[in-house]
């Protein structure tokens, strides 16, 4: 049931508008109702040259933070229950991702047992999945330091629309 709630969040979140091409550390981005995509479709993040991040970069840290940090650590940078999700999403793609969030993962090794609950169900995760890979990539590639950013860009409106569809279900 989880993967079909995270499918189904994920179809949802596919926002329909206008486009266009914008350039940055992660080279030529698109630029969907207000999100950043790579060339290959996947989200991510902006940081403007006056340090001012996307608004999906923002949320991704509120959201991190409310949910996140109590095992993977503040900022992504790990502790000794959980690893840095800076250094996980340096080598995991954003599909392995979004199946490990929403399903979780046991690995078993020879230093102990490693637990992923899985967050499918959870609206406050779930709904807000883009924010926090974005967040975490922002992280692992030093755009955007330690800390709530100190500025950041409006939330766009689609993307009110799509958080409150997507929280009231």
């Amino acid at each position: 049931m989880a993967g079909t709630v995270a499918r189904t969040l994920l179809l949802s979140g596919v926002l329909a508008g206008w486009a266009l091409v914008a350039y940055g550390a992660q080279g030529e981005k698109t630029v969907e109702d207000g999100k950043y995509m790579t060339k290959d479709g996947v989200p991510t993040y902006n940081v403007g040259q006056d340090g001012a991040v996307d608004w999906f970069t923002f949320s991704g840290f509120r959201r991190y933070h409310s949910d996140c940090h109590v095992c993977h650590g503040p900022d992504g940078l790990g502790s000794t229950y959980a690893p840095a999700l800076t250094d996980s999403v340096k080598r995991m793609s954003y599909e392995d991702f979004q199946s490990v969030v929403a399903n979780g993962r046991q690995v078993a090794g020879a230093s102990g047992n490693s637990v992923m609950p899985a967050f499918g169900t959870n609206r406050n995760v779930m709904c807000y999945l883009d924010d926090i890979w974005i967040y975490l990539k922002a992280r692992a590639d030093e755009a955007a330091p330690r800390g709530r950013p100190a500025k950041r860009e409006a939330q766009p409106e689609a993307n009110k629309e799509h958080e409150k569809a997507c929280m009231e279900g």
